[in-house]
């Protein structure tokens, strides 16, 4: 238990909220899931535009992003499961040894070759402007009146006026890209939650997988 925390203590995020990653310092981020684009397809004039629009789109921030790769190794698993459940509900025969032989060819397939998936995602960040809260209490918070209210008000008033600043930038850089050709998408709080998860705990993956 004393590990946990400690470990715990290592992590900068203080929780996820409404697909908003919330930092112990009191930044703010928010992820985008990117596309990826195939160069080997486009001719040397739609290389050149994606490249002079990528430019623009960089020059164009006042603030910073973080573009970041993740890099896994595939994991069959669940897909040689259900397969597997398939087989033992097929009543032809011939079906049931051709889905067995398919899934002994992808198992030796993925044995004998590394392949990996590839995930972009853009980080956005938002820093929120430190307020004093005893400054900005009035009366109450100088004589101790309804100060656990008047915090937990603040505390929401100000992640709403953060959450909007950083759904602005959010929204500078999605059109940025979507003019590049890339496809993006907001990763919510179930996919953020994942996302870390996985990142932390790289060794998960290598885990049996359950049976339905």
């Amino acid at each position: 238990m004393a590990s946990s925390s400690a470990t715990q203590e290592f992590v900068p995020i203080s929780e996820v909220r409404d697909g908003i990653v919330l930092l112990k310092d009191g930044g703010m981020r928010g992820v985008l899931l990117a596309s990826s684009l195939n160069f080997s397809l486009k001719s040397e004039d739609e290389r050149n535009a994606i490249l002079l629009q990528f430019q623009d789109f960089l020059n164009s921030l006042d603030f910073s992003i973080e573009i970041n790769i993740q890099s896994r190794r595939l994991d069959i698993r669940p897909y040689i499961a259900l397969l597997e459940e398939q087989e033992k509900r097929q009543m032809n025969n011939l079906l049931k040894i051709q889905t067995r032989e398919y899934i002994e060819f992808i198992r030796n397939f993925t044995e004998n070759t590394n392949i990996m998936t590839k995930n972009f995602f853009i980080v956005v960040p938002y820093t929120p402007a430190i307020i004093n809260a005893s400054k900005s209490g009035g009366i109450a918070a100088t004589l101790g009146f309804g100060q656990k209210k008047t915090a937990a008000a603040q505390n929401e008033a100000t992640f709403e006026e953060s959450r909007t600043q950083l759904e602005e930038r959010l929204g500078i850089v999605e059109q940025g890209l979507v003019r590049t050709g890339i496809r993006v998408a907001r990763l919510g709080t179930e996919e953020v939650i994942e996302l870390f998860y996985k990142a932390f705990n790289p060794g998960e993956t290598e885990k049996p997988v359950k049976s339905a």
